[in-house]
């Protein structure tokens, strides 16, 4: 008997009953067909993300390496609150089948390199090769002279107008009380006729910035494995103005974190996307 206030037919009624007494996991033809989708396409984008992932350590593994500059002694070709992209394969280590795989050069008189620290390898430094293996290094007046030769330096500036025997008439002055104590012990052993003589594996490295940089007149050698790669481009650079950064007592680089949060008013705009030479 139907209803009147809900008129249904019977066949409906026992149908309904019918489908009640279902397991509740029984699903529908077309749920069956999506559940059974799901599982390859949540696979396939886990298998994404992963890749991606995968891509992304290789590339700051192998590849590149972003620093921000604290200090002032490249200046004026990097300057306190450039955030550098390090190219890391451009100076492959000689030798092995990678070199016939990637575009590994030697490094040249001129490069600029980024390296860890002779003294402390968990810094990294920033500097300007000046000697290669076996060249004869001597400063004069604050200018450097190559085997006998004076470089021709456009990117060297000198900002300091007061005389340092040390720093300017490298290595004539044997001491100075900013050099490492490992250094000036080993030091004279590479002079040879008032001149330093880069040992081989080895490179002498200045700041472009040559009255206000502690280099390899102070802490000695760049040691060939110590070499991580390449400043390549400038992607970012900001004007911190007299920042705690820029007064720390060493060249250290940092690592690139947190954008500043004005970024727009502080921007060097000219200097991003600048190949760094």
């Amino acid at each position: 008997m139907t209803d009147p206030q809900n008129p249904v037919p019977a066949e409906a009624g026992v149908e309904e009953q019918t489908a009640n007494t279902l397991p509740d996991n029984t699903a529908s033809p077309e749920e069956t067909a999506a559940a059974a989708d799901a599982g390859p396409r949540g696979l396939t984008g886990l298998a994404s993300f992963l890749q991606v992932v995968v891509i992304v350590i290789f590339v700051v593994t192998f590849v590149v390496q972003a620093f921000q500059v604290p200090t002032g002694s490249m200046e004026n070709t990097l300057l306190v609150g450039d955030f550098l992209l390090t190219d890391k394969i451009h100076y492959g280590k000689e030798g092995g089948i990678w070199n016939k795989m990637l575009p590994y050069r030697p490094i040249q008189r001129g490069d600029i390199i980024v390296f860890h620290s002779p003294v402390d390898p968990s810094l990294y430094l920033v500097k300007r090769v000046i000697g290669l293996p076996g060249d004869r290094i001597r400063l004069r007046r604050g200018a450097a002279y190559v085997n006998g030769q004076a470089l021709s330096e456009s990117y060297a500036i000198h900002t300091n107008p007061y005389f340092d025997s040390y720093r300017d008439e490298f290595p004539a002055q044997p001491y100075s009380i900013q050099a490492d104590r490992k250094w000036r012990r080993n030091m004279p052993e590479h002079v040879q006729n008032g001149e330093l003589v880069v040992p081989a594996g080895a490179y002498f490295a200045l700041g472009d910035n040559r009255d206000n940089s502690l280099d390899s007149r102070y802490w000695g050698f760049v040691p060939r494995d110590n070499v991580v790669g390449r400043p390549l481009v400038i992607y970012m650079s900001v004007n911190h103005g007299d920042s705690a950064g820029s007064r720390t007592g060493n060249d250290k680089l940092i690592h690139s974190g947190e954008m500043p949060a004005h970024f727009l008013p502080v921007a060097r705009w000219s200097r991003i996307f600048r190949l760094v030479r």
